[in-house]
């Protein structure tokens, strides 16, 4: 091994590799990727981390917003009823938003290690593949929720009551899913080729969007219900539109063009590997938001009011902290698909110390705020008191939940499928389940219920330590005879 290395070295190995007619761009590729790749490389771990995280955390963040937007303005009309529809059909919708992040979270892990390793060709040819399998997922997903809405509905908690609401307000945004699973993945992958910034944009865009038009349609034009599914749709429209602009300028790396689609050469199984174990967790945090909302549906419609609410406002810690742990993992990709470990474990240390710093500072927040925030949201007595109660449970798990979403991201960075799929199906799934399911059967309480959520991400926190401490010593041990980048 010859630590003089230059930096472009991995560039030029590619290059050699590459076919005749590849060989003929790639100069303008590596010049292109050694731009926008630069701090990867050689920034400062802070500068590093902070610029990857802060935009990401601003993405989430808005997210978060959009996400609060249509709850907020809904409370408005005064109709617990309509808030409860919407906190129904809310994980339907979630399921999708999960195929966005299969392509998004395994898509970014492999083009991040493509471009760490120098191969900028296998990075275009899975970014279009990741286009053009979530675009027609979307499509199909949207034709089968219009057929089958409301037996939908009534399998996830609607009661007759509700069932109105949440029918009329998922028949409206399923217009919208492939517009939201390719706003979704874009937003991830755009950061693996150091468009950090470009990603925010697209989310700030499409959740502006929504957020403005929410009082508009809701409130306004008294559209109610299918007025916040309207926002909710224009918004993925407006996102899709940006990121589709940037894709098909000369401003980036990666390509959506149909003849650079390629599922073979290692790149399907390369983006599900990670993608499928990320995508469960939300996958199945919709299915455990589904059984909590049919248990909580025994307590009646109120109890299921404040449930949706405490969850908006665990959100506030839940988005920021995901944003923190997403922000870093084009880097840690990068620097693993470099074999740079010292630059690795830098980056990995600081971002553990700023996760449970903000963790702790959140966790604050949100559980003396709790009263302000829920009644922000509701106003009839019954459904604040008890979201207000939720919001206090959920936020017990919030100094642990930076560490986790740390070292699930640090995961992924490795391309480590199994680990990934272990912690995933067992966050949401073979833990939290059993839990929710053991507690119902012992507390006849709706507070105690919400106690399964903190309960089990302390465990998935003691769980993913030991799954990362595994997954370095046997990735990294791969890597040991790549050549290491500079600091």
């Amino acid at each position: 091994m010859k630590p003089e290395k230059t930096k472009s070295e991995p560039y030029r190995q590619n290059e050699k590799q590459n076919t005749a007619a590849e060989s003929n761009n790639a100069p303008s590729v590596n010049k292109a990727a050694d731009k926008t790749t630069e701090i990867f490389r050689n920034a400062p771990v802070p500068k590093a981390v902070v610029s990857n995280i802060v935009p990401s955390i601003v993405s989430m963040m808005m997210v978060l917003v959009y996400n609060l937007a249509d709850t907020f303005f809904i409370g408005q009309t005064k109709d617990a009823y309509m808030v409860a529809a919407v906190s129904i059909a809310t994980p339907v919708f979630l399921l999708f938003m999960a195929v966005g992040l299969l392509f998004g979270i395994g898509g970014t892990s492999l083009i991040s290690r493509m471009l760490g390793e120098g191969n900028p060709q296998k990075a275009k040819h899975t970014s279009s593949f990741c286009f053009w399998t979530g675009l027609t997922i979307g499509i199909i997903a949207m034709v089968l929720i219009w057929v089958f809405a409301n037996p939908i509905c009534r399998a996830v908690g609607a009661s007759d009551g509700t069932m109105g609401y949440a029918s009329q307000y998922l028949n409206i945004v399923a217009l919208g899913i492939p517009f939201l699973i390719v706003s979704n993945s874009f937003s991830n992958i755009i950061r693996s080729e150091g468009k950090a910034q470009t990603a925010m944009m697209g989310m700030i865009i499409g959740n502006l969007a929504n957020i403005i038009l929410d009082p508009v349609m809701i409130l306004w034009l008294h559209w109610n219900v299918a007025g916040a599914a309207i926002a909710t749709v224009i918004g993925n429209i407006a996102a899709a539109l940006f990121y589709l602009r940037h894709l098909l300028s000369d401003k980036t790396m990666l390509s959506i063009r149909p003849k650079d689609y390629m599922a073979g050469n290692g790149i399907a199984s390369g983006v599900l590997a990670i993608g499928v174990p990320a995508s469960l967790n939300s996958i199945l945090m919709s299915t455990s938001n589904i059984i909590t909302n049919n248990i909580m549906s025994g307590y009646g419609d109120m109890t299921v009011a404040g449930l949706g609410v405490a969850m908006k406002v665990n959100m506030i810690v839940v988005m920021l902290l995901i944003g923190l742990g997403s922000g870093i993992q084009p880097l840690l990709g990068y620097c693993f698909g470099a074999g740079n470990r010292k630059r690795y474990l830098s980056v990995l240390k600081f971002s553990l110390c700023l996760a449970f710093g903000l963790s702790l500072i959140m966790t604050a927040i949100c559980y003396f705020g709790a009263g302000p925030l829920v009644l922000a949201f509701l106003d009839n007595p019954d459904a604040s008191g008890y979201g207000i109660a939720f919001a206090r449970i959920y936020i017990y798990s919030g100094p642990v939940m930076g560490l986790l979403f740390v070292f699930i991201n640090a995961i992924q960075s490795t391309g480590a499928a199994v680990p990934s799929l272990i912690l995933s199906v067992s966050r949401q799934g073979l833990l939290y389940i059993p839990i929710l399911l053991v507690f119902g059967r012992i507390f006849d309480s709706a507070p105690m219920l919400a106690a399964a959520q903190p309960v089990t991400d302390y465990l998935s926190t003691l769980l993913a330590v030991i799954l990362f401490s595994i997954t370095y010593k046997k990735y990294f041990s791969k890597k040991s005879a790549a050549p290491a980048l500079s600091d």
